[in-house]
């Protein structure tokens, strides 16, 4: 009895009485029990997070051997489930999806986890259609290119070359006979950047701007336009649109773009020159000479 008193009395400097400690053993079972809840609660790590520690690890690895860093993280990533097994493409209409293709493997990439979006990105913007391109890696295997084609807008001559161009003026492809028939043909320096301006404010004059065959660019201050039946107008560097709409109420009244002259010369801001073709130059001359000699005939008959 005096030792469980003693070892009681221990216990009541130690921990408090035996009602005193079951109450600490049960609250401690409690705290543990809401404990284990709780982690059983988190989720469970995946196993492609941890295979990209994994392969984050190599990666030091693979630099330090020199030049094989890609190669070193597809043989690692590619047996842990993470190959590049299918590639999506959308956006691409003149861009074939093969060229897609074989513009990505130009990376060398084999895996998700080797392959650079920023490099696959500016490997795509370097092909010729291609505007922007975005590249998504979709884990596990799945690769996501959305392609942004460059507009055909016209089509520019410098020298003998002809050239499909954007609205920007940038070069896309060579043109090639049978396609993109109906772009507008620019000609001269300067011509494909600054062929947008001009060619939205001749909307308002519909019907002339569907006779204009091409639009040839001078000096590369302003223009002059060759129509189908090939009348050139020749612009003011000033106010072109305005100088046109003047020629297209000449037309309308007095049929002048349905005459024979060469040209219709709009420079000068207080007059218009019209040019005669050659034959008519010709007929022209023989016209005036005909009508002196009667003159002079009727001078004869006549004399005062």
């Amino acid at each position: 009895m005096q030792s469980l008193t003693a070892d009681r009395r221990q216990g009541d400097v130690r921990g408090g009485t035996p009602s005193q400690l079951t109450l600490r053993v049960l609250r401690a079972g409690r705290r543990a029990s809401s404990l284990a809840t709780s982690v059983a609660r988190l989720p469970i790590p995946r196993f492609g997070p941890l295979a990209a520690v994994v392969i984050g690890s190599t990666l030091v690895y693979g630099m330090s051997v020199g030049g094989h860093t890609v190669t070193v993280i597809d043989n690692i990533a590619q047996p842990l489930g993470f190959p590049i097994e299918a590639i999506d493409v959308t956006g691409n209409s003149e861009t074939s999806e093969i060229d897609v293709l074989q513009a990505l493997w130009q990376t060398g990439s084999q895996s998700l986890f080797s392959l650079d979006p920023a490099a696959a990105r500016q490997t795509l913007e370097a092909m010729p259609w291609v505007d922007r391109a975005s590249v998504a890696k979709i884990f596990p295997d799945r690769v996501r290119i959305t392609l942004s084609e460059h507009r055909p807008y016209a089509v520019w001559q410098k020298g003998r070359e002809f050239v499909v161009v954007n609205r920007e003026g940038k070069e896309i492809v060579p043109f090639e006979p049978g396609r993109f028939a109906n772009l507008p043909i620019v000609v001269g320096t300067g011509a494909a950047t600054h062929a947008a301006a001009l060619l939205d404010e001749l909307e308002v004059l519909p019907e002339l701007r569907a006779r204009v065959k091409a639009y040839i660019r001078v000096g590369n201050r302003r223009w002059d336009l060759r129509l189908e039946n090939s009348i050139a107008i020749e612009l003011p560097e000033d106010d072109p649109v305005e100088a046109l709409a003047e020629v297209a109420r000449m037309d309308r009244e007095n049929g002048l773009l349905s005459r024979d002259i060469a040209a219709v010369d709009m420079r000068l801001a207080d007059r218009i020159v019209i040019k005669l073709t050659p034959d008519a130059l010709v007929r022209r001359n023989a016209a005036l000479k005909e009508r002196e000699k009667i003159f002079k005939r009727s001078r004869k008959d006549d004399p005062v």
